[in-house]
C-alpha cells in the first residue's frame, strides 16, 4: 500500500524533471526554474505549496555530479550552464555518491508515477548506444594488460629489465 507521505522531496524532484524529459522530449535538460516550476504544478502532496526543501534538492543534493552536502542522491546530471536532466548510467558523478539512488522507489511513489519510472528504467536511464562519460584519467585503467596475459606482473617486469645492465 502505497501512502502519499512517503514521497521523499528528492522523489517529488526526480518525478518533475522525468515529467519534463517526457513531456518536452526534444530537450536535453532543463533549468532550475523549469524544474521548480513543473514540481509546483504537479503538487505532489496536494495543498498546493511546494515544499521547502524541493530547490535546493535541485540545485546541490540531487546532482550526482557536485560534492554531497549533505544528500548523496544521483538522481540528476549537472549540464551546462547550470542546466539538469536525469541521471543516466554512464554519466560521470562525484566519487562520494557512488552506490547512491538514481531514481524512486516505486513503493514510494503515487501509483499514477509507476509508468514514469517504468519507462526511465526501460529507456531512459540505460547506457546502450551512448558512450559512457569516462574521467580520462580513469579511462587508461586496463589500457596495455594484453601484454602480459598469462604472466604474472613481476615476472614480465623482471623479463624486461634484465638487460639493462
Amino acid at each position: 500500500m502505497r501512502k502519499r507521505g512517503l514521497v521523499r522531496v528528492a522523489d517529488e524532484v526526480w518525478v518533475a524533471t522525468a515529467l519534463l524529459h517526457r513531456e518536452h522530449p526534444a530537450e536535453q535538460d532543463f533549468t532550475v526554474a523549469e524544474i521548480v516550476e513543473r514540481a509546483e504544478k504537479e503538487d505532489i502532496l496536494g495543498g498546493g505549496k511546494l515544499r521547502p526543501g524541493v530547490y535546493v534538492h535541485i540545485r546541490q543534493q540531487c546532482v550526482a555530479n557536485r560534492p554531497p552536502n549533505p544528500g548523496r542522491y544521483r538522481m540528476l546530471l549537472e549540464t551546462n550552464g547550470g542546466r539538469r536532466r536525469l541521471f543516466r548510467e554512464g554519466d560521470a558523478y562525484h566519487p562520494a555518491r557512488r552506490n547512491a539512488k538514481t531514481h524512486p522507489d516505486r513503493y514510494h511513489l503515487p501509483e499514477k508515477y509507476l509508468p514514469l519510472l517504468e519507462w526511465y528504467q526501460r529507456e531512459y536511464a540505460p547506457a546502450k548506444g551512448r558512450p559512457a562519460v569516462v574521467d580520462p584519467i580513469l579511462g587508461l585503467r586496463g589500457l596495455g594488460k594484453e601484454i602480459w596475459v598469462g604472466e604474472e606482473p613481476d615476472a614480465y617486469v623482471r623479463r624486461l629489465r634484465k638487460d639493462w645492465e
